[in-house]
């Protein structure tokens, strides 16, 4: 039996219209890769990727670097912003770059 919920309640509990798919992303530099490169590849990833896309990004990291994708706006990312991420990565020679399956960033 599906329950009925308010408007107000759905948008508090990031369900139905109101639930929010992202990503996860991981990449590694190669060894010996300076800070000042590091810094300038993950400014490139926030300009030229992150924000046109009206994507967000919240990781961390050195060399081996990890984090979460998702919107800025309520909504759900697609396949197309998971491959358009793991290409620019893939294209600025990063390795192992993983990029998992939507899910979604409340409930999973």
């Amino acid at each position: 039996m599906a329950t009925q919920r308010s408007r107000r309640l759905r948008k508090k509990l990031h369900i139905d219209e109101f639930q929010e798919l992202g990503f996860s992303v991981a990449w590694r530099f190669a060894e010996g890769t300076s800070e000042e490169q590091i810094d300038s590849t993950l400014d490139a990833f926030i300009n030229e990727v992150i924000d046109p896309n009206g994507l967000a990004y919240d990781g961390s990291g050195y060399l081996v670097w990890e984090g979460l994708v998702c919107l800025q706006q309520t909504g759900k990312c697609t396949d197309e912003h998971r491959e358009l991420v793991r290409k620019w990565l893939q294209d600025r020679g990063l390795t192992d770059v993983q990029v998992t399956e939507l899910f979604d960033v409340w409930w999973d």
